[in-house]
Order: structure tokens, then C-alpha cells, then sequence
């Protein structure tokens, strides 16, 4: 094959892969465009102050009064909850699987289960949680939510931190080693301030999981119209009064679930513009 044929074989592919890259993009887009176009065109005109700032109230569910807040607070506790649980598990296993396994084989072997984990379906985790509930005698509660939350966010946070963690320059690591620092304390005073900004997003990224979910939550947490005011009362969520909406056959009432719909859309929105403002707050403070 002659050069100039080789060169228009190359330029041809090249094209090719860039419509597909190009059609990609545009694909994704539309698909989000419409999604938040649907939600606000239905969920726009059913919102209302009282939607997020009451409780259902009686007949609810039939059209009348009554708003979300209880879904509203159930979620941010559940997730802010099972957020803290796995940050305080999470951290330390990243920190161990690059400080001290490294590429070993253990560290391998953890990393492949953690991917099996993430890539597990939800509705295990919930049927999971409910069995261990069952088992220790543990109802339907805010507890059993922020618990198979935890579950369900610590290997997305944990295989997030590792792959931040990963990208630290090494010469830091190195030049704190040959003062004589530990590797523990080369982990908590040196990866941890570095890599903070990447950190924080992994945790919110894990965070906007869990309050998206609807079945690891719909086992465990149960759901009520009240706000559950102790760790053993049953929680509402989000998710769970958008899907008990959709399911009623009363109109007013589904245009109420894409007002959720939007509600929770708006509280992933502000985590995901939130964690992106912070990382380049914090990210003053690394060396580049």
C-alpha cells in the first residue's frame, strides 16, 4: 500500500471515530436536555411552598393538601448519614490500599471486589439490609436506610479516593519518607491535604448516589408521612414519593412526583456544582 493511501486510510478513520465521539456527545446531551425539560415542564407548575414546606396531610395521596418535606428531610438524613458512616470506613481503606498494598496482589484482590461491589444492583443491598434487619431484629427505620446507604456508598467512595490518591505526585510522597516520616503520617498529613480537593468530590459524588436511590431504601427504611424524629422511626424518601405518586391514578397527584422529581434534581444539582466550587477552593492549598 502506497503512503498516500496509507495517510487517507488514517484521515478516514480518524473521521469516523470523531462523528461517533461527536454523535456521543450529542446524544448525551439531548438525553439530559430532555430529562430536565421534562421535569421542569411538569414539575414547574405543581410546585408550590407548601409542596416543601409541609407534610402530607389527609388525602394526600388523593389530590389535597399537603407537601414532601418529609421525603425532603428522610433523604438528607438518610444520605447525610450514610455518607458519614462511609467516610469514616472508606478514608482509611483508600488510604491503607495506597499507602501500604500498593500494587500487590492484596491490593488487587481488594480492588476487584470493591469494583464487584459497586457494580452490584441496589436492590441487593436493600434485600441484603432487610435480611440483616431481620436477623437482629432491627425494623424498618432511619437506621436501617442510613445503614444499607453506607453499604451501598462505600465502595463507590472508597474506589473514587483510590483513584485520586493514585494521580499524587510521588516525589511527595518520597521526600516526605526520606525526612523520616512514617507512612501513616506521610497518609493523614501529607495524601490527605494534597489530594483534599479530589477527596471531597469522591465523597459528594457517593453522597448524590445514595440520595438518588430508591431500592436499597424501599426494605429498610420503610416510609411515613411524618418526620421521623429517632433513629428507629420508619423515614420517607424522595425517591419513594416520586414512585408512589407516579402510581396513583390521580392526575394532580403525578404532577406532585415530577415537583419531587425536580426537588431532588435541584438537590443533586447543588451537591454536583458544590463539590466542584470546593475542590477549586481547596485545591489552593495542594502543590502543583
Amino acid at each position: 500500500m502506497s503512503m498516500k493511501k496509507r495517510w487517507q486510510r488514517r484521515h478516514v478513520t480518524e473521521a469516523f471515530f470523531k462523528g461517533i465521539m461527536f454523535l456521543s456527545i450529542a446524544l448525551v446531551v439531548f438525553s439530559l436536555g430532555y430529562i430536565l425539560w421534562t421535569i421542569l415542564r411538569k414539575g414547574l407548575p405543581a410546585m408550590s411552598w407548601a409542596m416543601i414546606t409541609q407534610t402530607p396531610k389527609g388525602g394526600y395521596y388523593l389530590g389535597k393538601e399537603g407537601g414532601i418535606l418529609n421525603a425532603i428531610v428522610g433523604s438528607l438524613y438518610m444520605a447525610l448519614g450514610g455518607t458519614l458512616i462511609a467516610v469514616v470506613f472508606g478514608l482509611p481503606i483508600a488510604l491503607y490500599l495506597e499507602t501500604y498494598l500498593k500494587n500487590s496482589r492484596w491490593g488487587y484482590y481488594v480492588r476487584l471486589s470493591l469494583d464487584v461491589l459497586w457494580g452490584i444492583p441496589s436492590i441487593v443491598y436493600g434485600a441484603f439490609g432487610f435480611t440483616l434487619m431481620l436477623a437482629i431484629g432491627l425494623r424498618s427505620s432511619l437506621l436501617g436506610g442510613i445503614i444499607v446507604l453506607a453499604l451501598l456508598e462505600l465502595p463507590i467512595m472508597v474506589r473514587a479516593i483510590d483513584e485520586v490518591i493514585r494521580q499524587m505526585p510521588k516525589d511527595l510522597q518520597e521526600a516526605a519518607l526520606a525526612i523520616g516520616s512514617t507512612k501513616l503520617e506521610v497518609a493523614l498529613h501529607v495524601v490527605i491535604r494534597q489530594m483534599m480537593p479530589g477527596i471531597v468530590s469522591a465523597i459528594l459524588l457517593a453522597f448524590g448516589r445514595g440520595i438518588g436511590d430508591a431500592a436499597s431504601v424501599l426494605f429498610t427504611a420503610g416510609y411515613t408521612d411524618r418526620i421521623p424524629t429517632s433513629l428507629m422511626n420508619p423515614a420517607a424518601s424522595l425517591p419513594l414519593a416520586i414512585f408512589f405518586q407516579l402510581s396513583t391514578p390521580f392526575k394532580e397527584v403525578q404532577n406532585r412526583a415530577y415537583a419531587a422529581a425536580l426537588v431532588l434534581t435541584i438537590i443533586v444539582l447543588i451537591v454536583s456544582f458544590g463539590s466542584r466550587w470546593l475542590s477549586s477552593r481547596l485545591s489552593k492549598y495542594s502543590i502543583k
